[in-house]
């Protein structure tokens, strides 16, 4: 099996699914007002610009994982990461200051915009912040509903309510200390590990994959199991999400290259290119790190910099290290075949897609 390629066979197929979940969210909007609906229009042009569907991809192979065989079911239910991820995704990119996603507008900077043309007594970045921060709420709740309004038995639909809302309270004390180490200044690599375990693994792998579990019924063995594998390949996920971020493509990031280094985020790159540099090294990452207008130049010279230090390798064996680990929880599972087949494939394309 070619995970990747079954990977993108689910995008397309949640991709219809979510296109029609958001027309009649637009025909019922109708009775609230015209401006909800522009609310519900932004949600549904951020979500269909672009994304893997990775968390929903895991929500249905944690479904198969346990047993589960009502693949229609599945797919309905696993919107419902989708939208919660578009939630989570409008509020971090208020908080990262970030102007696109997905090579789109975000929805802050989209109302920032409207404000300037239409709403004169509006201070713009204000105004595009509370539109967003309120956009973001209302996806929380389609998350919820979906789940809610989901065809399986009233006590598997309240484990996995309860399962997405343990999947945000991860996410938020993530961001919490991912905000505060930005604002700090400095990490360890140890706090770096403990916001990658929160923010990414427990709400990228481990969360959807329990959630679909759970709807299939799946016992404490089972969700053992899957924890075994997804906290290590989560975290593995986010290693290597940072190496994209700063040596990747712009036009398949759908965003500036170096966008963390522009912020300030304490990334493992950074945290270990500044523990193995020399004094000019140092003072060269020291300089760019929260600089807005580094140039192409600045970016280059930072690469280098990562490279020569060392942090570049030492992340990608990590993230192999991690990988190697949640696979071999999988390979000694009872899953069947075609679960571990995919299980196993993913976890090597996290760390296999391009630089």
């Amino acid at each position: 099996m070619d995970a990747k390629i079954e990977l993108q066979n689910y995008k397309k197929t949640l991709d219809r699914s979510l296109a029609q979940y958001f027309a009649k969210k637009l025909r019922e909007m109708r009775e609230v007002g015209p401006s909800a609906k522009d609310a519900v229009k932004c949600i549904r042009d951020l979500i269909l610009a672009g994304g893997k569907r990775v968390r929903a991809g895991f929500m249905y192979w944690g479904y198969r994982a346990a047993g589960g065989n009502d693949f229609e079911k599945i797919i309905e239910a696993s919107m419902s990461i989708e939208l919660t991820h578009i939630f989570l995704l409008i509020h971090d990119d208020i908080i990262d200051r970030d102007d696109f996603r997905h090579g789109v507008q975000t929805i802050h900077k989209r109302y920032e915009g409207l404000a300037k043309k239409f709403y004169k007594k509006a201070e713009p970045k204000h105004f595009g912040d509370s539109m967003a921060i309120v956009a973001g709420d209302m996806a929380a709740a389609f998350g919820n509903e979906i789940i809610f309004n989901s065809r399986f038995s009233p006590e598997r639909k309240q484990k996995a309510l309860l399962k997405l809302q343990e999947i945000v309270v991860n996410t938020v004390s993530g961001e919490i200390l991912d905000v505060m180490l930005e604002a700090k200044g400095r990490a360890t690599e140890k706090e770096i590990i403990e916001v990658h375990r929160n923010k990414t693994a427990k709400y990228t792998v481990e969360g959807p994959l329990h959630l679909g579990a759970l709807l299939a019924g799946a016992d404490e063995k089972i969700l053992k199991v899957l924890s075994e594998y997804a906290v290590p390949v989560g975290i593995a996920f986010q290693i290597q999400d940072d190496i994209l971020g700063a040596f990747g493509n712009e036009k398949k990031l759908g965003k500036p290259v170096c966008s963390d280094l522009r912020e300030g985020k304490q990334t493992l790159l950074i945290v270990k290119a500044l523990e193995n540099s020399d004094v000019k090294q140092k003072k060269l990452v020291k300089k760019l790190l929260g600089n807005k207008n580094v140039s192409e130049s600045d970016i280059e010279s930072f690469r280098r910099v990562i490279r020569e230090t060392g942090s570049f390798e030492y992340s990608q064996n990590l993230a192999r290290k991690y990988v190697e680990e949640g696979k071999a929880a999988i390979e000694k599972s009872d899953f069947n075949r075609e679960v571990k087949a995919f299980l196993i494939g993913i976890a090597d394309y996290i760390v296999k897609r391009e630089v």
